[in-house]
């Protein structure tokens, strides 16, 4: 029986040991490591390391961005809805009460008393021309505003001396249709002024327009602007 070639080299060298014998005895060397394999070893980790920290570093800088843009949007959405308040709301109640309260001692002073009540008759004239040219106008632009711009209203639920101006001001127009028909009996709405009302209106103005500053003139506020004109301008 013929012997496989692997067989048949091995008998081979079996017949001639002085030509295989140091072949066959001495076993084959490992591969040599070159002096280079540690300092690529470790470049390559070394980069690992660094697209790790790379990676990292951006994702930090990315939520950074997001939570800083989101913060900016918060402030101008406030700042928006503080102008907005200040603009159709509170700053109309506030001029239109002090131009109020102004002419109302004014009128005082012109009839040299303390308050209009009692209005005796030889007062009447006076007081129907102060009331329907200049009292009345006024109370009906805060009406008006109350009434459409309610929305506006810092507090979640409506103040009630704002209720009780706007009830006020519906007693007063009853009075006024009374007088139209010649019928003076009346002189006062029968519902009274509310003296919350002009504290109220002064405070919220007051805190606003302190809001509407800090919001305008805070540091990062400021530099979001001059950038955002800056590029604008670019």
């Amino acid at each position: 029986m013929r012997l496989p070639c692997c067989e048949e080299g091995f008998a081979t060298a079996l017949q001639a040991p002085g030509l295989y014998s140091c072949a066959m005895i001495v076993p084959a060397a490992a591969p040599a490591i070159p002096a280079a394999a540690p300092v690529a070893l470790g470049f390559y980790a070394l980069m690992q390391n660094a697209t790790i920290l790379t990676v990292f570093l951006a994702f930090i800088g990315y939520m950074t961005s997001f939570f800083s843009q989101r913060m900016r949007d918060r402030r101008r959405d406030k700042l928006r809805l503080c102008n907005k308040r200040l603009n159709e709301f509170y700053g109309p109640l506030y001029v239109a009460s002090e131009a109020g309260n102004i002419a109302y001692r004014a009128l005082l002073t012109r009839m040299n008393k303390t308050q209009s009540y009692p209005i005796l008759d030889q007062e009447m004239p006076e007081w129907k021309l102060w009331m329907t040219t200049i009292f009345f106008p006024l109370n009906d632009i805060r009406e008006k505003i109350i009434i459409e711009k309610a929305y506006l209203v810092v507090e979640e639920r409506m103040p009630q001396c704002l209720l009780d101006f706007v009830t006020h001001v519906v007693g007063y127009k009853a009075v006024l249709a009374k007088w139209n028909d010649g019928d003076f009996t009346e002189r006062r709405s029968s519902i009274g002024w509310p003296p919350e009302f002009d504290i109220y209106v002064r405070k919220s103005y007051a805190d606003l327009k302190a809001e509407q500053t800090r919001l305008v003139h805070s540091t990062p506020w400021r530099f979001y602007w001059k950038l955002k004109r800056k590029n604008k301008k670019g």
